[in-house]
């Protein structure tokens, strides 16, 4: 079967498979370019964009009634869907590279064509892969509010009970090298210190939540009061 007959059929019947329209639609506009600068063919999405390219502006003004022009118009927009599929898996991850480089959301609001960084965070979740269950941009959008959301009670919470909060974590950090410690109780212990540290009492949050099964086995009491103070700041998270 010609490649423009195998082609016709592909689109008669729906066909969506990597491997199948796509590469039809590539090999009948080059079969057709005979003689084309070929340089780019190592590089599916730089030789796509090429024929796309000639498709448009030089193949479109043929005859109405030639008969491969349908084609050539058909091959051209199957590589166009599947080129701007994976022109929007391409974004999401240059974004991501440029935040990990220190960019930010006010540096790449122009290079996206938005405003405001807002308007750039938004693009960007409404982008990315997401493992919370989202399964539309929007969805993704909200869920990063949400989050927020939580967080910024859950701090304000911590914060109306620092006081408390620091004298459990002083009590933490006094098990310095205590011996009965088990586990990774250490570890956490120094965690809790080092936060104890911060001036902000929301730092506490996290660590204390965190070392407070850790030191069940050794210190039941202080773990208990651990449990109770956090459990009501990750509420507070919850219900926001």
């Amino acid at each position: 079967m010609s490649s423009l007959r195998r082609l016709d059929t592909c689109h008669r019947k729906g066909d969506t498979m990597e491997g199948s329209e796509r590469d039809l639609a590539r090999q009948w506009l080059r079969d057709r370019q005979a003689g084309a600068d070929d340089t780019r063919a190592g590089d599916r999405a730089l030789t796509d964009l090429a024929l796309i390219d000639e498709i448009a502006h030089h193949r479109l003004g043929q005859p109405a009634g030639n008969e491969n022009g349908v084609t050539d118009a058909l091959a051209a927009l199957t590589l166009l869907r599947h080129l701007r599929e994976e022109l929007a898996e391409w974004e999401p991850r240059l974004i991501a590279a440029a935040r990990a480089h220190g960019a930010s959301w006010i540096q790449l609001a122009p290079a996206l064509g938005v405003a405001s960084r807002q308007a750039a965070e938004r693009r960007y979740l409404r982008l990315r892969p997401d493992d919370t269950g989202a399964t539309t941009g929007e969805q993704r959008v909200r869920a990063a509010r949400d989050r927020r959301a939580g967080d910024r009670a859950a701090a304000k919470w911590a914060r109306d009970h620092a006081i408390g909060l620091r004298q459990l974590a002083a009590q933490v950090s006094a098990l310095d090298g205590d011996a009965t410690l088990v586990g990774d109780a250490q570890h956490h212990v120094d965690t809790v210190t080092a936060a104890l540290g911060e001036s902000d009492s929301a730092a506490l949050l996290g660590p204390l939540t965190e070392a407070h099964p850790h030191l069940h086995a050794s210190h039941p009491a202080l773990a208990d009061k651990i449990a109770t103070a956090t459990d009501e700041g990750n509420q507070a998270r919850q219900i926001s």
